[in-house]
């Protein structure tokens, strides 16, 4: 079966020609047209690739992002008509992974969409996370601290919760993220408040100073925690 792209475009004519070029190229399309849909339809239907306009109707393309970001690592090309060096810095910052400027050569588009996709079926996307002496393997669930001497790595005898957040945290360390960011990696459904992150955090560092790393969760004021890698 062709790949699916979610196509996030409030304007209509501008969808119409991005689904008539993927559907030339091969490609299965999906529309969606306001932040909402987009965040429901790449829930239910999991797209190989994203091609997400900044500005939309009921909030912005980085809202989207953000809870792409949050859920899964799909890549995402942003395709705006924004033009200026702060939104763009955000947005990859955010984790986009292209960033076109309207008007565009929808030939360009698909392209784009076909290099993003060969480089990450080419890395397969790593499947193991690495922060300094940390190692998370996301297929065995597995969590890992390197050893000084050399010998086998300790793992860490982590709760389904705590190993969420603490993958969600390695995908980009030292990025600071909210306890309601944290939250919603480590639970969606949950209808806890957000102070209940502080309590697995607090169990996380005691477990990860226990292995040796000391301080390697960080608190950051007015905002959350971040991870810092100790090498």
């Amino acid at each position: 079966m062709s790949e699916l792209i979610l196509i996030v475009e409030d304007d209509r004519d501008i969808a119409d020609l991005l689904i008539a070029y993927a559907r030339r190229a091969g490609f299965r399309t999906s529309w969606a047209a306001n932040v909402g849909d987009a965040v429901q339809l790449h829930a239910q239907m999991r797209p190989a690739l994203v091609m997400l306009d900044i500005g939309l109707p009921d909030g912005d393309g980085i809202d989207v992002l953000t809870a792409i970001r949050r859920r899964d690592d799909t890549p995402i090309i942003m395709i705006t008509a924004v033009d200026d060096d702060v939104t763009k810095l955000m947005s990859f910052r955010v984790g986009a992974d292209d960033y076109v400027m309207k008007p565009f050569n929808p030939s360009e588009v698909i392209e784009r969409a076909r290099a993003v996709l060969r480089r990450v079926q080419g890395a397969t996307r790593a499947r193991t996370l690495v922060a300094g002496d940390l190692s998370i393997d996301l297929d065995a669930r597995l969590a890992e601290v390197r050893t000084d001497d050399g010998s086998q790595p300790l793992p860490l005898a982590l709760t389904p919760t705590e190993f969420q957040i603490l993958a969600h945290m390695a995908r980009q360390p030292r990025r600071a993220f909210s306890r309601a960011e944290l939250l919603e990696a480590a639970a969606p459904e949950s209808e806890a408040l957000d102070r209940v992150i502080d309590s697995h955090i607090s169990k996380l560092r005691i477990k990860l100073s226990a292995a040796g790393l000391v301080g390697m969760i960080q608190p950051v004021r007015s905002v959350g925690y971040r991870l810092a890698p100790n090498s």
